[in-house]
Parts: C-alpha cells; structure tokens; sequence
C-alpha cells in the first residue's frame, strides 16, 4: 500500500471513529433512543434521563460534533432531533447484536420483566396477524407528544401517567395491546401490569414505533 492509500484509509477511519466515540457513552445511546421517540428539549431529556440539564447539554454536544444530531431554535428553546433516519436502523442493529452477543442484555431484561409479564409479550409480526383476527384495542402509552410525531396505525394515545383518568372508558370486553418505546422501555410493562390490577385483559407489545416502521419498510 502507497502512501497516499495509507494517508487515506487513516482519515477515512478517524472520521468513522468520531461516530464510535459519541455511540460510546450509554446517556449518549439513551439520548438517541429518546430523540428517535420525537424531537425533545434539552429540559424534556433531562427530565426523562434523571441528568441535569448541565450534563444533557455536554453530552448533545458530543452528538452534534458527530453530526448525529440536529437542533433549531424556538422561542428560547432549542428542539434536537436525529439528524438522519438511518440512525433509528443503527439503534435498532445495536440492540439486536446486543443480545446476540451479550448475554448480561437478556438477562437484565428478563429479571426487570419477570414480575410484569405474566403472559409472554407478542411481537410485530402476530400483532399484525391478531389484529385481522381478534378484536383488540391497541394503546400507545408513551408521552403524547411522541405519539402525535409517529404511532402505530389505529392506536389510541393514553400516556401511562393518565391511565387512571381514562379508566372509565377502557373497553372491558376486549383485549388491550399496549405498547410504548420498544425492547427496553418500561411504560408498556407498568401499563399492562396496572390494567390487569383493574380486571381488565392486557398484553404487552414487546416492540415499538420504530420496529413497526423498519419492517414496513423491508416488507
């Protein structure tokens, strides 16, 4: 190899290598999964994340240098976003190769979901299958904001903090699917574990909006 290629894979890989650097911390990793829910404040992340607004704000810069991220001004906020759609793929991969390769991933999940779980959670593909066949409402628990930037086709926005307001009009002779930010969001075990505690049928989705909109785009 002459020099010039070796001057070049150098910086090609230096440049690669800025990307791994800002995927390296997992507040950052937490962040992105956040931001692919829907653009957020910095004041929103740091309510979500438990970080200071201080420490939210150090760590988006990370990401901007890496052109991971993106933000525009309103008023005296400043909205981030993912700077590009294959991110959402990424995050996706890095979770499916996290379990392939670690098995500290699956057994973390597993402990923190045995006691919501009674039933198995459905994936994607049999809620497709369920929904032609069964008569199921589907709820999506996350924030409303989240919900309003990009939902799963026929479902209803009842953010997990306002379950107990809407209890009076949750259908009782029908099966509840709820489903919040994929794999390793909570809300969607809470809201399950909280309609059975009320007599009312639920299962869990175990994926998200983002699985929902990757195998659409594969099929």
């Amino acid at each position: 190899m002459n020099l010039d290629s070796r001057m070049f894979k150098d910086a090609v890989y230096v440049q690669f290598a800025r990307i791994g650097k800002a995927l390296s911390s997992p507040r950052r990793l937490e962040l992105l999964d956040l931001l692919s829910q829907s653009p957020k404040t910095v004041e929103t992340l740091s309510r979500e994340t438990g970080m200071s607004v201080a420490n939210v704000s150090q760590h988006l810069q990370t990401l901007l240098e890496a052109r991971l991220v993106r933000f525009q001004k309103k008023g005296n906020y400043a909205i981030y976003r993912l700077s590009d759609p294959k991110i959402n793929r990424l995050l996706l991969l890095m979770q499916e190769l996290g379990e392939d390769l670690l098995a500290e991933v699956k057994q973390l999940r597993d402990e923190f979901l045995a006691n919501h779980d009674v039933l198995e959670p459905i994936g994607i593909d049999e809620l497709k299958s369920r929904l032609q066949n069964e008569d199921l409402v589907l709820i999506d628990v996350r924030p409303r904001e989240e919900f309003e930037f990009a939902h799963i086709p026929g479902a209803l926005s009842i953010p997990v903090q306002e379950l107990e307001q809407h209890l009076s009009r949750l259908p009782r002779d029908k099966k509840i699917v709820a489903y919040c930010r994929g794999r390793y969001c909570v809300y969607a075990a809470e809201a399950v574990k909280w309609f059975r505690s009320h007599g009312i049928e639920a299962i869990r989705l175990e994926d998200g909006v983002r699985e929902w909109k990757e195998i659409q785009t594969t099929s």
